[in-house]
Parts: structure tokens; sequence; C-alpha cells
């Protein structure tokens, strides 16, 4: 995975890296640029399509029973 440089806190740095993105000068840094990373949130609504009924309602009463019993 290639990592891309975090945008600057800085103002001035921050609108320099605007004006070169604008310009075509550097490529925009984007927040998830691995491929991977867009299939992340599909991974709950693919189990759960994947699940019978009676597992779905497993899954959330033990979901339910670890949310309500925090000791």
């Amino acid at each position: 995975m290639i990592k891309q440089p975090k945008r600057p806190r800085d103002p001035s740095q921050l609108a320099k890296m605007m004006v070169d993105i604008a310009s075509g000068a550097t490529k925009p840094i984007t927040e998830k640029s691995s491929p991977s990373a867009s299939y992340g949130s599909l991974g709950g609504i693919t189990r759960a399509q994947n699940m019978t009924l009676s597992e779905r309602q497993e899954a959330a009463r033990k979901a339910a029973q670890k949310r309500w019993n925090k000791d």
C-alpha cells in the first residue's frame, strides 16, 4: 500500500497545496486510497446477507448482551 502524505495543518501550506492541486502540479490526496478500503464498509452488510434469519437474531442477541452487560 502506498502511503500518502497527510494534509498540512499550517494554513499557508494547506493553501499552497490546494493551489498545486488546482493547477495540476500534484495529485489530490484521498483519505481512502486503496481499492480494498472502499469495501470495508460493506463487510457487515455482506455478512448479514449470507446469514440465515436465526443466525442474524443470535448475533443481534449476543451484541445486545455485550452492550448492556458492561461490568
